[in-house]
């Protein structure tokens, strides 16, 4: 006799759906919330990624000033041309004005006054000094004159030092030593080397001033006849630098720690030889706008408060930095911030916010405050210590007043 077997099925109740449908929709609530945190997230994250590449490219192909323009924004980079063509916008009519522009007086002997002048004087000869009238001798009754500009090729020669030996006609016949006087000669710039000084400063200020590679100047000398190999103008230029020029860079040390004001900064540098992930620094410090301007470059292989702590040991003034705190290692001295930087801060939100932006920002208001700050300095640029002060009171006072009460409430 086959057996059965009864499957028993339990119906739930009401409440047990009830409980678990309660289950399923706070499920799916907490799946919304995460979805849309992991949303914002996304948006945000994209969003500062678009800021930054928006401000690296201003960074890297925008023009390096930062000159505000109120309600503009600055385009896109490369499909401005393609934004903003419309072809069906007909061709605007033209209008022609002419007028003569006042030329200036004496700009040209302004451009000649500093430069040695050859005069070549053209007359005529005795026998052409005839009248072709009436055969009578002619007179000078004026001069006419026209300038040219003339230029004299670079030309390298061989200067011979010939230092002459002298000794005593007598003592060489009598006496058992004879002395010896030699005449005094100038010591050369490199010992046992062809480089003279003007060589030497010529080779360096091609490089670094005019920016010519050595391998171009080699040419250069190969063509006025000089063979010189870019090695040895290298060495010439590293020990000239390391002879010579360190000791007006000690000079120049010596004297800008002397000064009241010292403005600093420092900027990477990616040198051969060291991982790409290494940075090092050159660190720059120059005078204020009194006096000749004094500038140097230090080296240095880190961004650490003790290279300027170092460099600015003897300087007792006011130092103005930008607000990395490692100037604050410095010691004796007093520091005063920097309007540019501040200001920069403000450009650079501007610039990482999209195209056609239109949302008014704080940043625009803050740039606002520093552009009326730059307006006032440039009208007291030319005025004296004393009175560009008192009107700093005057004028800059109130908007710095006004600067800092908007601030605070940001």
């Amino acid at each position: 006799m086959k057996k059965t077997t009864k499957t028993s099925t339990t119906t739930p109740t009401i409440e047990e759906l009830l409980e678990r449908v309660q289950r399923l929709e706070q499920k799916n609530a907490d799946l919304e919330a995460k979805l849309e945190k992991e949303k914002f997230e996304s948006e945000a994250k994209i969003n500062w990624l678009q800021e930054q590449l928006r401000l690296h490219q201003s960074k890297r192909f925008g023009v390096s000033s930062e000159k505000g323009i109120p309600g503009q924004l600055e385009l896109t980079l490369f499909n401005e041309v393609e934004k903003e063509a419309n072809l069906e916008l007909p061709e605007p009519t033209v209008e022609t004005i002419t007028y003569r522009r006042k030329k200036k007086r004496g700009q040209r002997q302004m451009m000649l006054e500093n430069l040695p002048v050859e005069t070549i004087e053209y007359r005529l000869s005795e026998e052409e000094q005839v009248c072709s009238c009436c055969g009578g001798n002619l007179h000078e009754m004026s001069t006419e004159v026209r300038q040219e500009l003339k230029y004299i090729p670079a030309e390298v020669k061989v200067v011979k030092h010939v230092r002459h030996v002298y000794s005593c006609r007598a003592c060489e016949l009598e006496a058992i030593e004879t002395p010896i006087q030699t005449a005094s000669m100038p010591k050369p710039v490199i010992s046992g080397g062809l480089a003279s000084p003007s060589m030497l400063a010529h080779i360096m200020s091609q490089k670094y001033v005019e920016g010519l590679p050595l391998y171009r100047q080699e040419k250069h000398l190969h063509r006025l006849g000089l063979t010189l190999s870019r090695q040895t103008m290298a060495n010439w230029m590293i020990y000239g630098a390391d002879r010579w020029l360190s000791q007006v860079y000690s000079r120049m040390h010596q004297l800008i720690v002397k000064h009241d004001i010292i403005c600093a900064d420092e900027t990477t540098l990616q040198e051969p030889g060291r991982s790409a992930s290494s940075k090092s620094y050159l660190w720059l410090y120059r005078t204020g706008i009194e006096g000749p301007p004094i500038i140097m470059y230090d080296y240095r292989e880190t961004r650490a408060g003790e290279n300027p702590m170092k460099f600015l040991k003897e300087f007792k003034g006011y130092l103005q930095v930008d607000g990395y705190a490692g100037y604050h290692k410095v010691e004796n001295v007093t520091l005063v911030g920097c309007w540019a930087h501040a200001r920069r801060g403000f450009t650079d939100v501007l610039k990482s916010l999209p195209v056609n932006s239109i949302k008014p920002v704080a940043a625009t208001e803050g740039l606002q405050f520093c552009n009326q700050l730059f307006r006032i300095e440039r009208k007291l640029r030319e005025l004296a210590p004393e009175d560009r002060h008192e009107q700093r009171l005057k004028q800059s006072k109130p908007v710095l007043d006004a600067f800092l009460s908007w601030l605070k409430v940001q």
